[in-house]
Order: structure tokens, then sequence, then C-alpha cells
């Protein structure tokens, strides 16, 4: 086993416990998610500027119905009823 390469070891760990196989699944399912989510962030997140010297401003062609991460009209942001400011859960009383 000391010559075997690791994808005849692999194998051969899957042939003696055949119940990692779901686990294996589950973390390349995680692992491609969160792949393709970084990747939708990339390119499609007005944050990101890949040209910037066609483009230098990207947050600049965003509409005004487009949605942003803070209130533009001076609106105040209240917090959740169940939440306070510093994020601590806050039961209501009976």
């Amino acid at each position: 086993m000391a010559g075997a390469s690791l994808g005849a070891r692999f194998y051969q760990q899957i042939k003696r416990h055949p119940g990692i196989i779901p686990m294996i699944g589950f973390i390349c399912l995680g692992m491609g998610s969160a792949g393709l989510y970084l990747l939708r962030l990339a390119l499609r997140s007005p944050d990101v500027c890949w040209d910037r010297k066609n483009n230098p401003e990207p947050w600049n062609r965003l509409s005004p119905n487009d949605q942003y991460k803070v209130p533009v009209d001076g609106s105040r942001v209240t917090p959740h009823p169940l939440t306070s400011w510093s994020g601590d859960l806050q039961l209501p009383h009976h």
C-alpha cells in the first residue's frame, strides 16, 4: 500500500467503509454550493469591479429601483422586535 496512488487508497477505503459515501457526497455538495455562491457574488455584485478602466464606478450604473444595502431615503433602520441593537435575543415578557 506504500506505493499505491491516492486514488487507489481512496477506492480501498470506500470499499472497506461504504458508510462514508453519503458524507463524501454531502461534503462535495457543500463545497460546490459555496463555490457557486462565491462565483455569483463575484459576477453579480455591484461592489465588485473587474474592469476599472472601462467602468471605474460600477455603483453609478444602478437604477433607482435596484435594491441597496443601506436606505437611501434617509429613513431610520429599526431592529427586529425580538432583538436589540447588540444582537441579544429579547424575549417578550408575559
